[in-house]
């Protein structure tokens, strides 16, 4: 076997490439080249929980893509972060662990997607949990990827809870454990109050191992193919360098998992996608798919604001010089206090409506307040009750404006375009105002100033849940697992109508997960690292 000849590529160091790297390096006779555009996680704002703030938006770190303009956010182009660096998304996010209820992939099962229900991947969410409290029927311990508490308390996130329990929101212990009704604080992918991505749990154990290859900085130009027999074989990868030249790779497995964006992008600008938009840029159709880049889903949350008084919240802090020294030293010595933050340190989960049959919205409820992410506190002290829905109805796409692989796609998640999305936003607002007005954050006098209390109506609430939106970077589906001519994936996750080629991250999701997507992404990534390894010793 030559140099450039592997027995598995992957490509993109992200999340699901960590997984895969790991698992598939483990027999010492296969040869694994993993490949990721970003650099190495040498930034110390990656380790230090509340450096997302600096890593979102930073080109450093962030592909910095943004949305095409959306009708249902009254025309607004919105940022759209994506991790560029080892550990991909899970570098730069919110380190929420969290699984997804029993109902997604039990609906998934249903589809017709063998070996998908909840009974199916929990044992796989064991297997890769190192989780603080110990093993049990759902959890597992020992695994690579830690699972922690928070580090930090707010006296106003502990009377938020008292008042969402006051509106049958009960509280409990934890989310994870197959019907997340009711409200928690979140539990973390930290360890001892420092990120714990993928890189750390899964690659760099496993890095010195000889048969292993990490190529960073190498942008993926394309999957080639020998489309000498009826159906086309992937043969390798063409790599762009740092220094501009170009490496060929051969591999007998070609595997993307460069996420919800880049692989349905990949694929496109290879040759697999729809036949009109691939002839419309010249890219020669290897074969016909045209439900890759489609079924486009994510989480959008609207970010409601209250001012409150008598109580210390995080804007107060960041906006004192004494503040920011308390807080610093704290975490130096301690690893504890605001700066192991997640984004959000306490969730929600409930039914907007009754005909809702299991919890649709979720709350990330924050002890602060900003214009967006990347611009500075607001100097009154407030909070930040976003809420968004589950399992939205619209439905958006990634394509390719050039084939040119080097040229960011079009983005349209199509936000709001559904009447019954629209519907959800409406209740969710008026269920959030219900919970900010309970008796247990009386003396605190909430005051809305987002959308503020002058917006009432059905039409007016609509409308400002298009001005308030926003992604909270949960996109997937773009080349969903199923067995109808629109699936790209089977579920097994081998690219459907081609050999040699698969694709393993978030968007072989068929439909997106109740809440935050990392951990059902190491999940996918684990089952198809099996499946993979089953395939080669048939």
């Amino acid at each position: 076997m030559g140099p450039n000849t592997y027995d598995y590529v992957i490509v993109g160091g992200g999340t699901a490439g960590c997984v895969l790297a790991n698992r598939l390096s483990a027999d010492a006779s296969k040869r694994v080249l993993l490949v990721e555009a970003g650099g190495n996680d040498d930034y110390f704002w990656i380790h230090v929980p509340v450096g997302y703030l600096y890593t979102i938006g930073n080109p450093r770190t962030d592909w910095c893509f943004t949305t095409e303009p959306q009708p249902g956010l009254n025309g607004r182009s919105i940022g759209y972060a994506r991790g560029k660096v080892i550990g991909g998304c899970s570098s730069i996010n919110a380190m929420i662990y969290m699984r997804g209820q029993k109902s997604d992939y039990d609906h998934w099962a249903s589809l017709g997607n063998r070996g998908w229900s909840w009974d199916d991947v929990l044992p796989v969410f064991r297997k890769t949990e190192d989780y603080v409290h110990g093993a049990d029927s759902l959890h597992g311990a020992g695994g690579e990827l830690r699972v922690e508490e928070r580090r930090v308390s707010w006296e106003i996130l502990d009377a938020w809870r008292d008042a969402a329990e006051e509106c049958g929101i009960p509280k409990i212990a934890e989310f994870n454990r197959g019907d997340n009704f009711g409200n928690a604080y979140f539990q973390m992918n930290q360890k001892r109050g420092i990120r714990w991505s993928a890189t750390k749990a899964f690659l760099r154990p496993v890095e010195h191992r000889p048969n292993l290859e990490v190529q960073l900085k190498a942008h993926t130009c394309g999957v080639r193919f020998d489309v000498s027999s009826d159906v086309p074989r992937a043969t390798g990868v063409d790599l762009r360098l740092e220094d501009g030249s170009v490496r060929r790779v051969d591999a007998r497995h070609v595997v993307l998992a460069a996420g919800s964006i880049g692989s349905p992008q990949l694929l496109q600008v290879s040759g697999v996608g729809p036949r009109a938009l691939l002839e419309s840029h010249g890219v020669q159709v290897v074969h016909e798919s045209p439900g890759v880049g489609e079924n486009l889903q994510d989480h959008l949350q609207i970010r409601i604001q209250y001012k409150v008084e008598n109580v210390q919240t995080l804007n107060e802090r960041v906006n004192s010089v004494v503040g920011k020294v308390a807080m610093g030293l704290e975490y130096l010595f301690f690893r504890t206090g605001p700066l192991t933050m997640p984004p959000s340190q306490l969730g929600a989960f409930a039914r907007s409506h009754a005909d809702q049959p299991s919890p649709n919205i979720e709350w990330h409820v924050q002890p602060l307040s900003l214009d967006k992410f990347g611009e500075p506190l607001h100097r009154f002290r407030a909070i930040t009750p976003s809420v968004c829905n589950l399992r939205p109805a619209s439905r958006g796409s990634v394509r390719i404006r050039a084939g040119d692989p080097l040229v960011p796609p079009a983005i349209d998640p199509n936000y709001l375009s559904a009447d019954e999305d629209r519907r959800v936003a409406v209740d969710a607002v008026r269920f959030t105002r219900k919970i900010m007005a309970a008796r247990a954050l009386a003396k605190y006098r909430p005051s809305e100033f987002l959308p503020g209390p002058a917006v009432s109506s059905d039409d007016d609430i609509a409308h400002a849940a298009g001005d308030l939106g926003t992604t909270i970077f949960h996109p997937v589906g773009t080349c969903r697992m199923g067995h109808d001519p629109m699936a790209v994936v089977d579920d097994r996750l081998r690219v459907r109508g081609v050999r040699g080629l698969w694709v393993i991250d978030a968007s072989v999701m068929p439909t997106i997960t109740s809440g935050n997507t990392n951990a059902p992404t190491v999940m996918i990534a684990e089952k198809g690292a099996a499946f993979l390894l089953e395939e080669d010793r048939a």
